[in-house]
This record gives structure tokens, sequence and C-alpha cells, in this order.
């Protein structure tokens, strides 16, 4: 874990609602001059609390107005079976998240679709040819109340 100050607080919490700020733009925002706005930046990058900069799209606008979320068992939980259920899942697009869970179900996978037909091709040409699958249960999102990129931080 990263120590983080005040002003480091500030700098992560402008970048997660506007990545693209120029470091003129967030140095202001934060009170220090540009110099050491950016050094801190490159630091919380060379720190691995920034990972990456990415453009959020909508999910809906993008033409994938469907969220499945999937629960996934494993016939066999070991070490072999789920690298190889994470090896296959990582390739895919449609998946957008996928977690090893604790409880009844190993994995759980958020998956995105244009429409019903596009996630039962993605379960029968993908999802259900993958060996060791005991069971699948999909669950369809009706309405996303909250969906946030941003980190509370402490």
């Amino acid at each position: 874990m990263v120590r983080l100050d005040a002003i480091d607080r500030k700098i992560l919490a402008a970048l997660q609602q506007d990545g693209r700020k120029s470091i003129a733009e967030l140095s202001g925002e934060v009170g220090l001059s540009p110099s050491p706005c950016l050094r801190r930046v490159k630091a919380l990058e060379e720190d691995g609390l920034i990972s990456r900069y990415v453009a959020v799209l909508d999910q809906r606008r993008a033409g994938l107005p469907v969220s499945v979320f999937v629960s996934i068992k494993l016939e066999r939980q070991q070490e072999e079976a789920l690298d190889a259920f994470s090896a296959a899942i990582r390739g895919w697009p449609e998946v957008l998240e996928c977690y090893l869970m604790t409880g009844p179900r190993d994995y759980l996978l958020r998956v995105v679709a244009a429409d019903l037909d596009a996630y039962e091709r993605f379960l029968k040409e993908k999802l259900t040819r993958l060996d060791g699958i005991a069971s699948i249960e999909s669950s369809f999102a009706l309405e996303q109340v909250k969906y946030s990129h941003v980190l509370p931080l402490p």
C-alpha cells in the first residue's frame, strides 16, 4: 500500500474525475506549481497506484446495453482447473470483470452483450465449451443503479 498525503489524495481524486487534465489545470486545482505536481503524478504512476489512463465509455451508447452476471461452479477447484478457466476468460472481450469467489460458486463474471441473442451465442460458443464447468447461472441486470470507477480514498 502506498502512503498518501492530502495533496496526493487531491491529485488522485482530480485524475479519477478527469484523467485528461493538463498538469497546469491539475496543479492549480491541488495548490501546487506544475513541476512538483508533475513529480507527484510520476511518483504515483511509478508506485503503481495510477495503473493506466482510459476513456470510460457509455455501455448503452456503445451498443452493449445488456449486462449479465454469471456465476460459475467448476467441477474441481484444483489449481490447474482454476488457471485454465482464468486463462480462457482473459481472452474474451465480452467479460468485463471476473472474480474468484468464496462460497457456493467459484467465479462471478460481468458480461456485456448487444442483446439476448448475442449473450446466448457467447454462452453456447464460448462458456459452455470450456472443460471443467459444473454449472452456470446467469442473472440479467434490469437497471444499473450505480456504476463508478472512482475509488473512495481513505
